[in-house]
């Protein structure tokens, strides 16, 4: 029996190093969804701030749709009337990457010259955020 165990627990070992897992020395990928407004994008900028304290290796994809986009605009500023912008630098320069949907622009009537310079356009922001998930293997966070 226990030789049994140990094939078994042997063979999971064995398929799991096969399934595509991670590396452990792999940067952690994680797309964090803004959809929400600006509560939402300061509480997630917040998230991803700890979460590069923590993991400063870590990849991170900012995807905003519909009132997620609203704290990527020329201007947006949070209830504390603090511009959005600084903390956009801030985390462009640690990497984080900023992704805004082209459908939410259409459905909005908003032009690509009202985003901040950071802001990258994908044809659809949760097409883009199940691309990130399936074929890049990004974990998902929507704060």
């Amino acid at each position: 029996m226990t030789r049994l165990v140990a094939i078994l627990s042997a063979g999971v070992v064995l398929l799991a190093g096969l399934s595509g897992g991670a590396c452990a020395q792999d940067p952690v990928r994680v797309v964090y969804h803004f959809g929400e407004g600006l509560e939402q994008a300061s509480r997630g900028l917040e998230f991803i701030r700890n979460h590069l304290e923590a993991d400063p290796k870590a990849e991170i994809v900012v995807v905003a749709h519909a009132a997620g986009v609203d704290f990527l605009m020329k201007g947006a500023k949070t209830t504390k009337g603090n511009e959005y912008r600084a903390a956009i630098e801030d985390l462009d320069l640690q990497g984080v990457k900023f992704r805004v949907c082209e459908i939410t622009l259409r459905e909005r009537g908003l032009q690509h010259d009202r985003f901040v310079p950071e802001a990258r356009f994908v044809a659809s922001g949760v097409a883009e955020i199940a691309r990130l998930q399936r074929r890049e293997g990004y974990a998902y966070i929507k704060p």
